[in-house]
């Protein structure tokens, strides 16, 4: 691979269900992005948004799972290289630049020492191969405004996310008509300021907004952008030489340790439309706002041929089919990240769309009754529900919109 100029590399980062792929999809749709490299980081064990990232034949996608900042066998270093050696090998067409969506719950810092001169050394042959073929070109982040002042509270990640971008974008700004969800952006903006007095804030919906600039690669120097940012870049190079960067002393990542998991649901059969709501209602019943994201596309008896993509971030989760299945795999697939959430109690409910058994009905109630802060009202509720479901045989299956994906 003939390299002239090191190839530009723009990370798209923010937090879980702020648009990212939205925005990638948007962009990839672009002539004047053809030749871009993809790579998407996914927390969780299994892929799902590699399935809903439309790239053409003129792109190349690499697809990681754990999370870039801490997950030693998903290090944006791996990826880059990996990218290289296919030009090199021949097994894919060079491309002109590079674009990284984290996932929602990477923290950048590690990330970006991994491609910026002063940051990480580089110790091998791969490490110096990045280093001379690829350069840092900006940071892009996305911010559900609707979300992101509570988010930020919540989750130090998110505050990060904000502060070392140079490029940002409001997402689900025209949500304004629904009084309930209406952003007040005059005072959510100076508290940005405060985070990131320097970055470039756009509009998502704005009538002068201009994707191709958003990620048009540019000059991105880390000490430009905050006192911050600089300390907590100096704190990962301090931790990975006393070799902590990736793991915690008891070998979990950093986002384990802080009690987020994620948890992967298989199902091979279809599910039945009715099943697949009743699962999402107890979910968001049990979960509440310890439910962070949940993302999958799943196979339903009425139409097994055109899955369901199933798309939510805590309370909002949306529902649309797509036309066909994107890959072979036609499995039900779902990833549910959770922050304290019993990993039972989420495969439990996820047997009720399944197909339920009466033993599994009696492990499901028995899980949810052992949960005292759901009360009494709560469990007899669920009862009624699951009741209410195996018995309404005859009724209708919810109607799921023929949309195509929601714009945000």
């Amino acid at each position: 691979m003939k390299i002239d100029q090191p190839i530009p590399v723009t990370i798209l980062t923010g937090f879980l269900g702020s648009g990212k792929s939205t925005l990638l999809n948007a962009l990839l749709a672009s002539e004047a992005f053809a030749d871009t490299a993809v790579i998407i980081n996914e927390f969780g064990d299994i892929s799902i948004d590699h399935d809903l990232v439309r790239v053409n034949k003129r792109e190349l996608m690499v697809t990681t799972t754990g999370c870039l900042c801490c997950t030693a066998a998903s290090d944006i270093r791996s990826s880059l290289f990996e990218l290289y050696d296919a030009v090199e090998s021949k097994a894919a067409p060079p491309f002109k630049r590079v674009i990284v969506e984290t996932t929602g719950l990477a923290d950048p810092a590690p990330i970006i020492n991994q491609i910026t001169p002063g940051g990480l050394p580089a110790v091998g042959y791969r490490d110096h191969v990045v280093a001379r073929c690829f350069r840092l070109s900006g940071v892009v982040c996305a911010i559900d405004v609707t979300m992101i002042e509570e988010t930020m509270e919540r989750h130090f990640e998110c505050m990060k996310q904000v502060a070392f971008a140079d490029s940002v974008v409001l997402t689900k700004t025209d949500l304004g008509a629904e009084a309930a969800a209406a952003p007040d952006l005059s005072g959510l903006l100076p508290k940005i300021r405060q985070i990131n007095a320097a970055a470039a804030i756009v509009d998502r919906h704005g009538n002068d907004f201009n994707l191709a600039a958003v990620f048009a690669p540019r000059r991105y120097v880390p000490s430009e952008q905050g006192a911050d940012v600089e300390g907590w870049l100096a704190l990962e190079v301090a931790l990975a030489q006393q070799g902590q960067t990736h793991n915690d002393a008891t070998g979990a990542s950093r986002h384990a340790a802080a009690g987020i998991q994620s948890l992967a649901l298989l199902e091979s059969r279809p599910v039945s439309p009715r099943n697949l709501a009743t699962f999402i209602e107890l979910l968001k019943a049990v979960g509440g706002p310890q439910l962070l994201r949940l993302k999958g596309l799943v196979r339903l008896e009425d139409d097994p041929e055109r899955p369901v993509v199933v798309h939510g971030v805590q309370h909002a989760i949306q529902q649309y089919r797509l036309p066909a299945w994107p890959s072979d795999d036609r499995r039900t697939r779902m990833v549910v990240i959770a922050h304290g959430l019993d990993e039972a109690v989420v495969k439990n409910l996820f047997t009720a769309i399944t197909g339920i058994s009466a033993r599994a009905k009696a492990q499901l109630v028995l899980t949810v009754a052992g949960l005292s802060v759901l009360g009494f009202a709560l469990v007899a509720g669920l009862l009624l529900l699951l009741h209410e479901r195996a018995t309404a045989r005859f009724e209708p299956p919810p109607v799921i919109q023929n949309a195509t994906r929601p714009q945000r």
